[in-house]
């Protein structure tokens, strides 16, 4: 059964002319956390000159999942960057004009970026933030910004120009953050994190729906970038991650190619249609 598109609220709106460059989107359980939220970010430069806010009210117990619930967000924002944060967000210094310097930054560095958030990972045991959580003060690790491969879901932009969004066949309240990083890099953008500090209210934690999360995903991006034969109409194509398979590949791909060709059935027929 085909589900009805979420309804994506709008809690405060864009009173200047032309796009707006914030659109600010959170799935809200929570309305005394989520005004508190907003409420930094109105003092903190995100006001109606410049940003929209958008909220998804996911209260009850039928709750839209994270990745079609953002997807809705994303596909509502007007916004020239889109600020998908958690309720329990509040900014404590940086602002609106802190974020702006951090996306121009951003911007010469590496023009087809299209993710930014301030927690992620580059690599097998590596990170980098900077955040403030019940984990720590004004966290700071690596040297900023620097690109990296996943994002933490607190706060994450994304350049709407880009359009990047969840995955459709995953939906839950995990790994979003990494599925947005996964699908930008297969379209050729890049994700980054950012000198961009506020305050976390939730330090996170692992549950049983985290777990089959974890699974759900290895399990639909194991599939995704798997190792295989691509055959278009013209070219016969052999995609691996693995460099002694991609080299296998380019030497069967000419033969394989011309013994496809010889095979019954891969012919055009002269036969006149009756």
């Amino acid at each position: 059964m085909t589900q009805s598109a979420p309804n994506i609220l709008t809690a405060a709106a864009y009173g200047g002319k032309g796009t707006p460059r914030y659109s600010v989107g959170t799935l809200v359980t929570n309305l005394e956390q989520y005004a508190a939220m907003r409420a930094s970010f109105a003092a903190h430069g995100f006001d109606g000159s410049n940003t929209e806010f958008l909220y998804l009210d996911n209260r009850g117990p039928d709750q839209t999942g994270a990745y079609r619930g953002l997807n809705a967000l994303l596909h509502a924002a007007r916004g020239r960057h889109v600020v998908l944060c958690h309720q329990d967000v509040l900014l404590i210094g940086d602002g609106a004009a802190a974020l702006e310097r951090c996306l121009d930054d951003l911007d010469r560095r590496d023009a087809n970026w299209a993710l930014a958030g301030n927690a992620g990972g580059t690599g097998p045991g590596a990170l980098v933030m900077r955040i403030s959580d019940p984990h720590g003060v004004d966290r700071r690790m690596g040297d900023l910004p620097a690109r990296v491969m996943s994002l933490d879901e607190n706060f994450i932009v994304v350049k709407r120009s880009a359009r990047v969004g969840c995955s459709a066949d995953l939906d839950s309240f995990h790994f979003y953050g990494a599925d947005l990083c996964l699908n930008a890099d297969v379209a050729g953008y890049s994700a980054w994190v950012i000198d961009f500090h506020l305050k976390h209210l939730s330090g996170g934690r692992k549950s049983a729906d985290f777990f089959a999360a974890e699974a759900a995903f290895r399990t639909k991006w194991n599939h995704a970038l798997r190792p295989r034969w691509m055959q278009t109409t013209c070219a016969l194509l052999r995609l691996s991650g693995f460099g002694p398979d991609r080299v296998a590949g380019r030497v069967a791909a000419r033969p394989l190619a011309g013994l496809l060709r010889r095979m019954p059935g891969q012919r055009p027929s002269t036969k006149a249609a009756e």
